[in-house]
């Protein structure tokens, strides 16, 4: 992966169109989360350290082309000020005379916030009229949302086409990161792949069969698994129409070389809430659900965490909102992060539920990267090619 980084570009009086993820949750009117703000700082900091011009581009909400007063990045800015510990300047418009007049005010070392990118059509369109708008306004182009990066949009992929482009500080990590996972990877390679359907996570798992020494399956997607084995799920969540697919992707596995690995001990309930009378069963019995993987699948994924190098994670392994269904998802959570924490794995995780869930076992801080993209990062795990980030290679 080739891609060049602000250390490449010359900042000094520069003006740098800054694309940012801040798309960050509110409560009660005040952001209630930090995490998107705080990671792209380094980024901002770095500009104006160097006496650059920083103008931030992001969008709010879905706002579908149309001015929507309530998604106006206009309220994050108090939040942006704040975090930053700088004002920040704020223009009505991320293109046209509003946008023009506001980058012209600006002096090194400033910030502007500019208006939400999708209040305009050509946007979500990438339009090249609208990428020209934006490319106006500036001298180089730093893209610092891995998390829009599987979107072509106006402001991540035709933007990067008409001016000098580069990783910002978080997408250079997250790049660095996902390289050293599945690009280049030390071997043996385990995924973990859990959560709830097999059938929003085909194309995933296909590709990491192909990459991958071996695959733990985990969650309700692991029942589809067992069933097309003919192990009896009882009342679990389980897509029976999608057997056959999961006998198909058992064979790829096999055929490749790749180490498939299902629970062999199951934890049951007859009700799906907290703290439910439960028990370890080999077989699910027919009036009960699965609900998370037993002590002996713990056991076998640890041991296999231990004789690998490399750990890319997406899903839990079971129904971890809800005590005492968290047990495999916190254990395995925690060996993975004792293993890299001395310096035997490479970890890197990825996905709302999972960081949740990594979260929760208090074993986040211990991971290699832990990448809150989302859906950019399913779809480099899926092994699509990512518009954002193929706008920035050479």
């Amino acid at each position: 992966m080739d891609f060049k980084t602000l250390d490449a570009m010359e900042l000094t009086g520069k003006t740098a169109l800054v694309r940012v993820d801040i798309n960050v949750p509110f409560e009660n009117g005040a952001v209630s989360d930090f995490t998107r703000i705080d990671a792209v700082l380094p980024t901002i900091n770095d500009i104006v350290a160097a006496g650059g011009k920083a103008v931030l581009l992001a969008h709010f909400g879905r706002p579908k082309g149309q001015v929507v007063p309530e998604m106006s990045l206009a309220q994050v800015r108090p939040a942006l000020e704040a975090r930053l510990g700088k004002p920040v300047a704020f223009a009505a418009d991320c293109i046209g005379k509003p946008a023009k007049d506001a980058v012209l005010a600006m002096e090194p070392g400033d910030v502007l916030l500019l208006e939400n990118t999708r209040f305009h059509a050509g946007e979500e369109k990438n339009d090249p009229m609208m990428a020209a708008a934006l490319a106006a306004l500036g001298d180089i182009y730093v893209n610092d949302a891995f998390s829009a990066a599987h979107r072509a949009h106006a402001s991540t992929e035709g933007i990067a086409r008409l001016l000098p482009a580069c990783a910002g500080r978080l997408m250079e990590a997250e790049l660095t990161a996902l390289e050293a996972a599945l690009g280049n990877p030390a071997r043996p390679v385990v995924a973990v792949v859990g959560g709830a359907k097999v059938s929003t996570k085909l194309d995933l798992l296909g590709n990491l069969i192909e990459k991958v020494d071996a695959l733990v399956i985990g969650g309700g997607m692991a029942n589809t698994f067992l069933a097309a084995q003919a192990h009896p799920v009882g009342k679990s969540l389980c897509e029976h129409d999608l057997a056959e697919t999961a006998r198909v992707i058992l064979d790829k596995a096999e055929a490749r070389g790749c180490r498939l690995l299902l629970p062999v001990d199951l934890v049951v309930a007859r009700d799906f809430r907290a703290n439910a009378p439960s028990e370890i069963v080999t077989e699910c019995p027919e009036d009960a659900m699965i609900l998370d993987a037993g002590p002996e699948s713990v056991s076998q994924i640890a041991a296999l965490f231990g004789n690998s190098r490399t750990l890319i994670w997406n899903g839990p392994l079971g129904a971890f909102e809800i005590e005492p269904f968290d047990a495999a998802t916190n254990a395995a959570a925690r060996e993975a992060a004792r293993l890299t924490r001395e310096g035997g794995l490479v970890s890197v995780a990825g996905g709302g539920d999972t960081v949740a869930a990594l979260n929760r076992a208090g074993a986040a801080g211990d991971f290699t990267y832990i990448s809150t993209a989302g859906g950019a990062f399913l779809e480099w795990m899926e092994g699509k090619t990512l518009p954002g980030v193929a706008a920035l290679e050479p």
